[in-house]
């Protein structure tokens, strides 16, 4: 009959509203997220800026320059202890899923949706490795979506031991730190292949906030979320309970060192004059070039040494007019290379060699 007829057809335009349309709807956000994700260039999460060392005469470490507080490591050179620290404090079932933790990404949404806001973060390691690798906006839902497609990209691309190489060697630490190894040498010195239980709960809480919980600035912070990553690796079983409470007494930052400074005088001038001869901006921005040089540091610190005890000789004697070296003030602003005060050069021969 008719009216049973327009109860069906009623019963169909229903379920297109309340089923269909909203599945369509829903692919087609996924899909415009996905095209999206397809835009970005997936090389540029492997590059990663680290400081150019440059070798004295005898092959050692004479200086670094430019790029970030970086010293990049394999995988297989970083602590399992800390591997188990990180994915038990960032990232419980990274080797189980494929980009996205779903539970986690349901559970942040019920609370972002009760909360009104998007506080909740959930993401996955992957997701992690996006936001921080390229730039894809600020921390919207937008960006989560588009985040989240990007980690499924990295995921069809890379292995997992790749996408967790590439995490532990980018991510921030605090303190001018980026990757595990920086942190680990600048904070315990030590590399991070030797980093122990607790230090490895430590750096591994540092990620979340790494300024505000620097063992430097916040030992007992850092001590506090320590103490949250053993509990969770814990439950996880990962560790025992006598194994945590051992690691929780150990002391915070008993053995700091600073890496390598930055040494700045004629001798790295020198150096860096002659990159700009060979090599563009880009490649000296972007680190990690092995510079070998035929400075010797001793014979170097001698000849500086001469010159500036020789200077200040001249300086004292009477008569001497000019301006003096250590009254000298650079301006605030442009560069000072028009010294007003007396300076000196010295060359070195060896005899045997010439």
């Amino acid at each position: 009959s008719l009216p049973n007829k327009r109860r069906h057809t009623w019963r169909w335009v229903l379920a297109f509203f309340v089923v269909a349309l909203p599945i369509a709807l829903i692919i087609a956000v996924l899909s415009f997220y996905a095209i999206w994700a397809q835009t970005y260039d997936l090389k540029r999460v492997g590059t990663m800026p680290e400081r150019n060392t440059v070798f004295d005469v005898d092959g050692k470490i004479y200086s670094r320059l430019a790029g970030a507080n970086r010293l990049k490591v394999p995988l297989k050179e970083v602590s399992p202890l800390f591997i188990k620290a990180l994915l038990a404090r960032e990232d419980t079932r990274f080797y189980e899923h494929g980009g996205i933790d779903w539970r986690g990404v349901a559970r942040a949404l019920y609370r972002d949706i009760a909360s009104g806001s998007a506080r909740e973060g959930a993401s996955s390691i992957t997701q992690q490795l996006a936001r921080n690798s390229l730039p894809l906006g600020g921390r919207t839902l937008s960006r989560k979506l588009l985040e989240a497609m990007v980690a499924l990209r990295l995921e069809r691309e890379l292995t997992k031991d790749q996408i967790l190489e590439l995490y532990v060697n980018r991510i921030y630490f605090g303190s001018g730190c980026y990757g595990v190894e920086t942190a680990s040498q600048s904070y315990f010195g030590k590399a991070a292949a030797k980093l122990d239980l607790s230090e490895s709960a430590l750096l591994a809480g540092l990620i979340r906030s790494p300024n505000r919980f620097s063992p430097l600035k916040n030992p007992k912070g850092a001590a506090v979320q320590r103490d949250t990553v053993l509990e969770r690796m814990k439950d996880l079983k990962e560790i025992t309970a006598a194994q945590a409470e051992r690691a929780k007494h150990e002391p915070i930052n008993s053995h700091p060192r600073r890496l390598t400074l930055v040494q700045e005088n004629y001798a790295m001038d020198a150096v860096q004059r002659d990159l700009n001869l060979l090599l563009t901006p880009d490649q000296i921005d972007n680190g990690g070039l092995f510079i070998y040089t035929t400075l010797d540091p001793a014979v170097q610190k001698a000849a500086a040494d001469a010159i500036e005890k020789q200077l200040a000789k001249i300086e004292r004697e009477p008569g001497f007019k000019h301006p003096l070296k250590s009254q000298y003030r650079p301006p605030a602003e442009g560069e000072d290379n028009a010294m007003p005060y007396l300076e000196g050069a010295l060359v070195a021969i060896d005899n045997a060699s010439g």
